[in-house]
């Protein structure tokens, strides 16, 4: 069952009062607003046809669809798991000449991995790179994981390594990532000196992540990761307040005195 908010169901209530006989919804509605949230309501509500029959009525009235109307459709195929479709409506917005913003690659980036598309998604976010498009480090986390989800796992290793080259600094989802599939791999080494970096980045208070899959996986730290978690998180370490976060198995940091 599509659990809709009320915000959806609104629009599902305007997109449905067209139905009126003697009325259609291009005689009712005739600017971009109005049919670009008629396309959110319908494709928030699971009812992509209906929503790609009103898309199509759009030219007939003059309206020309804009970078926000694209973004709507090409989510709502995506989510639908129409991979396809969402492909060739993204190369009929390039057609139309409508700006494609980072938005939009956002979009087909995120919607490719989520259908298990990730070497599309990793050609096209390598064509976006030498095209010097600027990426957030919410998409560069999206694609270290789907690297690594296909097996890509040196480029994945490359990317995180060039992150703060390309001007973007890693954040709590970036380690949680690498740490995964780090230890996922085996790679304990390569996910030890990830953690070790966490701290040089501030983002070590966030340990708990790690440790609870290094938990999962029964693996024993190395001592040198050992050593940094009691220099931190001992009643004298400056992430004392943070130990709350740890596994209950190493909050015996609390206890141990220099």
């Amino acid at each position: 069952m599509i659990k809709c908010n009320t915000e959806a169901n609104d629009k599902t209530t305007i997109a449905n009062n067209w139905k009126t006989p003697g009325a259609t919804v291009s005689e009712r509605y005739t600017d971009i607003v109005t049919y670009s949230t008629l396309l959110d309501g319908y494709f928030k509500n699971g009812r992509i046809d209906d929503g790609l029959t009103l898309f199509r009525e759009m030219p007939r009235k003059r309206i020309k669809p804009d970078t926000v109307t694209y973004g709507i459709i090409l989510d709502g195929l995506f989510r639908s798991g129409r991979t396809v479709a969402a492909w060739k409506m993204f190369h009929e917005m390039i057609e139309s000449g409508t700006t494609v913003t980072f938005s939009i690659y956002a979009i087909i980036l995120g919607g490719f991995c989520r259908n298990n598309c990730a070497d599309e998604a990793i050609t096209l976010f390598n064509k976006l790179g030498a095209m010097n498009v600027k990426f957030n480090i919410a998409i560069v986390n999206t694609m270290i994981n789907a690297m690594y989800k296909v097996g890509r796992r040196e480029e994945a290793k490359e990317l995180f390594a060039g992150i703060l080259a390309c001007g973007l600094v890693p954040n709590e989802s970036t380690y949680g990532v690498m740490i995964k599939n780090l230890l996922k791999d085996g790679a304990v080494e390569d996910a030890n000196n990830v953690f070790s970096s966490m701290d040089k980045s501030g983002e070590i208070a966030k340990a708990g992540y790690y440790l609870s899959k290094v938990d999962g996986k029964s693996i024993s730290l190395e001592a040198s990761t050992t050593s940094l978690m009691f220099s931190l998180f001992s009643r004298k370490g400056k992430y004392k307040e943070h130990m709350k976060l740890l596994p209950a198995k190493y909050q015996f940091f609390d206890e141990l005195v220099d």
